[in-house]
């Protein structure tokens, strides 16, 4: 098995194209105006569709490029590291359609959507979180009855990232009220443009371009075939919600953060360099260099840790342990590190 300090020949030459698309079509005064305005750039977005790197989690047969979880993970880690306005959508559409439809969808869904996911034609958003709920995702209070072949929706998300452009809402609602829990949930793909839909933005301080939004649903009316895997899956949603592909889930937040981690520690050894203090760079000085240096290896462990999981999930062996214990370890010390930088930076420039 290749090793995340021996990365395949592909992985290098997919790396390079990203750097040079951050480079090129995400400068960084560019991406300080997406983040002040809470924009999202999807000119951007539809420039990495033709690098063709929408469809690494699907196969050929669904107009994918074959699925790649390591490629996947890189893909994120590289957009990561200059704007979450671009990596977030990204895993809004490779992830969250791309992965959900392959592994969930019916051959109807799979074939009419996946194509376009590839194309980044189009995107999802989770509506997974509401007002009240939170972790104990099976106690939603959004509802979903059968009315006439159609599924009528009434409830509210919160947190949904990315619903202002997203095509679809990737949404838990509960079907059966007088059901056991666990087998009352429902998935259903609401098209964003749905009467009956309101999405109102949150002002939030993180995550910004995708934008994080409040989205209420007052009697929408979608079709029984909207429901992941069509109709004959209602009522039995939470085995697609906590299915296999949860485990990636895990592993594409630990790359967002690896990459804002190793962004953060790359400007603190510039700037290390340029800052000069009682005659010399600071980073000359035995203090920085402890620092930096156990930011550095803070990060080398994330990065074994989350490429050792992603390479399990690339060749589908079971990782639900080493994916949570991934999102918790890389999360916990890129934190740290971009606290320690900006600690640094602060201390430093007096």
């Amino acid at each position: 098995m290749t090793t995340p300090l021996q990365e395949a020949e592909h992985i290098t030459a997919l790396r390079d194209t990203l750097q040079r698309f951050v480079a090129k079509e995400m400068p960084r005064d560019l991406v300080a105006q997406w983040d002040k305005a809470d924009t999202l750039p999807v000119d951007v977005l539809e420039k990495l569709a033709e690098l063709g790197v929408m469809g690494l989690t699907f196969p050929e047969e669904y107009g994918g490029y074959g699925r790649d979880i390591y490629a996947t993970m890189a893909v994120i880690e590289e957009l990561s590291k200059r704007s979450t306005a671009v990596a977030a959508p990204y895993i809004m559409s490779v992830c969250y359609a791309g992965m959900n439809l392959l592994e969930s969808g019916n051959e109807t869904q799979k074939r009419e959507l996946l194509p376009k996911v590839a194309q980044g034609k189009i995107r999802f958003a989770y509506g997974l979180t509401e007002p009240d709920v939170g972790a104990d995702l099976a106690t939603v209070k959004t509802r979903a009855k059968v009315e006439d072949g159609q599924l009528v929706l009434n409830g509210a998300k919160r947190f949904c990232t990315g619903a202002a452009y997203a095509d679809f809402i990737y949404t838990l609602v509960n079907s059966n009220t007088e059901g056991e829990k666990y087998k009352n949930l429902t998935i259903v793909l609401v098209p964003t443009d749905t009467p009956g839909i309101t999405i109102t933005p949150i002002n939030a301080i993180a995550q910004r371009g995708p934008g994080t939004t409040d989205v209420t649903f007052d009697d929408v009316k979608v079709s029984t075939d909207m429901v992941l895997g069509g109709a004959g899956q209602i009522d039995k949603g939470w085995s697609a919600l906590a299915g296999a592909t949860l485990s990636v889930e895990r592993l594409e937040v630990a790359a967002m953060a690896l990459g804002i981690g190793e962004a953060a520690l790359a400007d603190a050894w510039t700037y290390s360099q340029e800052r000069t203090q009682f005659g010399k760079p600071i980073c000359a000085h035995q203090a920085i260099r402890h620092q930096l240096a156990r930011c550095k290896t803070q990060l080398m462990a994330s990065r074994l840790m989350l490429y050792n999981t992603a390479q399990l999930a690339n060749e589908n062996q079971p990782c639900d342990v080493e994916s949570s214990m991934a999102k918790l370890f890389v999360c916990q010390e890129t934190q740290e590190v971009v606290l320690l930088v900006s600690v640094f930076w602060v201390l430093t420039a007096v």
